[in-house]
């Protein structure tokens, strides 16, 4: 590959690092994350990111076929739409704007021949015609090959239990079945156990950058999380947001969901739940002294999504620490996360490693919930969910497994007495990706052991 300039931080992002550095100097020791620990990396400009993306196509293309092969399916179409885009577009032609009505991307299993590509488009495109055979006759070609091969079974977005494996339109379904031979439908099949192993294999070139974007999640919540954002009995909750989503831009990237935070004080109203978890906060709450807070947050690079949540605890007048009944809380919730790492193994049901864990949390007193997801190409990812519901599993069945190599999102809370608040239980929830090896889950950062804390 050629040799690229050293992308710059932006601008913005710069003369924000610096007024942290002057307003540290004037205030003196400060009790939030030293900005020597909030050095963000250097992530690639637009350009070079598709470059790279496109780079990592011809790998995730050698895989098609063999899964097509693994799913039975004798031929994979996925139809891009304008102003609706498909979300596997990006993940199986280059990751560039598409804007020709239709765009039509097949893949085939042609026996002896191996895999062939075809990408019938609006518009003409030199750079997917590196990746796939460009149809001059339009939609023709694709009727011309599903007549000379025959594939038996031709796998759609329709049919999935999630919108990346049902994106296919009604009307763009009868495009289809207008312009194949009129008794296609009955080889119509849904794609989705394809689209699942697919979008849940991730390549070694991937994590570098992936890495790089944990980090970047990790420095604007601590950020967030720290007296540059908050002041209490000033800032509110919707401040913090707004925060988060104008340096999110300042650093390029954009939230795929919406900064959601949670606030707990001792003997208010304050913790209301919903369907068993904390209710987010109003964004008029104001922050407080004694508050404990909870961030939840992620981003988008690289076409890859991280998903983040990390506590903090607002300081009283006089301390110097949160009290020792919080950290034993967040004690409790690293326990968890130690458990579940231990107990995770590739090619392991899901649901007994749920299962397992939760009965090692019982054995030692820990009041837990377990929510974690798959991580990648989305944030809410395909592939085994280590929850409720991958326990909830037909008896026969070993249910979904997990895969060397993937990255999830290791999503828990643990509910804690704490004496300092009379007893009152405090809720203190932890989500880091994390990657599966040989021995486990690992973190791609650091995980959170202290509370952040804010002056």
């Amino acid at each position: 590959m050629h040799s690229r300039p050293r992308p710059l931080l932006p601008k913005s992002l710069l003369v924000s690092l610096c007024a942290i550095c002057m307003a540290a100097c004037a205030a003196g020791p400060q009790i939030s994350p030293p900005t020597s620990d909030l050095t963000l990396p250097a992530l690639l400009p637009l350009g070079a990111q598709i470059e790279v993306r496109e780079g990592w196509l011809v790998k995730r293309h050698e895989i098609v076929l063999p899964l097509m092969r693994k799913h039975g399916l004798g031929m994979w179409i996925v139809v891009n739409e304008e102003f609706h885009d498909d979300p596997l577009t990006e993940c199986v032609a280059p990751p560039r704007p598409y804007v020709g009505n239709r765009d039509i991307f097949v893949f085939l299993d042609a026996g002896e021949g191996g895999l062939k590509k075809l990408a019938v488009l609006g518009y003409n495109e030199e750079n997917v015609e590196r990746f796939f055979e460009i149809s001059k006759q339009g939609i023709k070609t694709l009727k011309e090959w599903d007549e000379k091969f025959k594939p038996k079974t031709i796998g759609l977005g329709i049919g999935g239990r999630r919108g990346v494996t049902r994106s296919l339109t009604h009307d763009t379904y009868k495009y289809l079945l207008e312009n194949l031979d009129p008794e296609a439908e009955k080889r119509f099949v849904s794609a989705g156990p394809l689209i699942e192993e697919y979008l849940d294999t991730r390549i070694p070139e991937e994590f570098e950058h992936y890495a790089k974007l944990v980090r970047v999640t990790e420095v604007l919540a601590r950020r967030a999380l720290s007296n540059e954002a908050i002041t209490p009995g000033k800032t509110t909750v919707g401040d913090i947001r707004r925060w988060l989503y104008t340096q999110s831009t300042a650093s390029g990237l954009r939230p795929w969901f919406q900064p959601d935070l949670r606030v707990q004080r001792r003997k208010t109203a304050e913790d209301k739940t919903t369907s068993g978890f904390l209710q987010v906060a109003k964004e008029s709450t104001v922050i407080e002294r004694g508050d404990v807070v909870h961030l939840d947050f992620g981003l988008i690079y690289m076409g890859l999504s991280s998903d983040w949540q990390k506590m903090a605890y607002v300081l009283r007048e006089g301390e110097t620490d949160a009290p020792p009944g919080l950290q034993k809380a967040l004690a409790n919730t690293n326990a968890l996360q130690d458990a579940l790492g231990r107990l995770s193994r590739p090619d392991k049901p899901a649901g007994d490693v749920y299962e397992e864990t939760m009965a090692k949390m019982k054995t030692v007193g820990i009041a837990a919930m377990i929510y974690s997801h798959p991580l990648g190409n989305q944030g809410h990812g395909l592939g085994a969910s280590i929850d409720f519901r991958s326990a909830k599993r037909d008896p026969k069945e070993p249910g979904k497994l997990l895969r060397k190599g993937s990255y999830l999102a290791m999503e828990l809370n643990s509910q804690t007495e704490v004496p300092e608040w009379g007893g009152q239980k405090v809720t203190m929830m932890a989500e880091d990706p994390v990657y599966l090896t040989d021995e486990g889950w690992k973190f791609f950062r650091p995980r959170q052991e202290k509370l952040y804390l804010i002056r």
